[in-house]
């Protein structure tokens, strides 16, 4: 069973607007955030992985395929693994949890796409856990092409 999780949120709207929240979120772990601006849908974010640091995603503008594969080996991963495919969009307010020890990939399905990352390390941590692999390695991007 994937140990990838869902915190849900919601979306309320009244005649002042409308207000998209996480409240269920627990944010103690948190160290850091950065803001990924995604202007166009052909750029392929992956593989980026991390040992010992986790990830939260919550999409604020647009949509995403975003993946996720438990990495089997650090130096020289297997290209069989199989990765969880999700579709994140700005109309779900909900945060998605990636443990450590996952490689992650994104694609923008919708130009000038907004998607906001929390991590448990701060950034001089974080650079010492950093792992790249191929961005064809595991997922046919193409495919999920709009």
């Amino acid at each position: 069973m994937s140990e990838i999780k869902f915190v849900e949120g919601g979306i309320s709207v009244d005649v002042r607007g409308q207000i998209s929240h996480v409240n269920d979120l627990d944010m103690s772990e948190i160290k850091r955030f950065y803001v990924i601006h995604q202007k166009d849908t052909s750029i392929i974010r992956a593989w980026h992985a991390h040992q010992e640091e986790k990830k939260w995603f919550y999409v604020v503008k647009g949509s995403f395929t975003a993946a996720f594969v438990k990495v089997d080996n650090w130096e020289n991963p297997s290209p069989n693994l199989q990765p969880e495919i999700f579709q994140l969009n700005a109309q779900n307010s909900k945060i998605l949890l990636i443990p450590e020890g996952y490689a992650n990939g994104f694609k923008a399905n919708e130009p000038n796409s907004i998607l906001l990352v929390f991590s448990n390390k701060i950034l001089t941590e974080a650079v010492k856990d950093s792992w790249r692999y191929d961005k064809e390695m595991w997922v046919d991007w193409h495919r999920y092409a709009l």
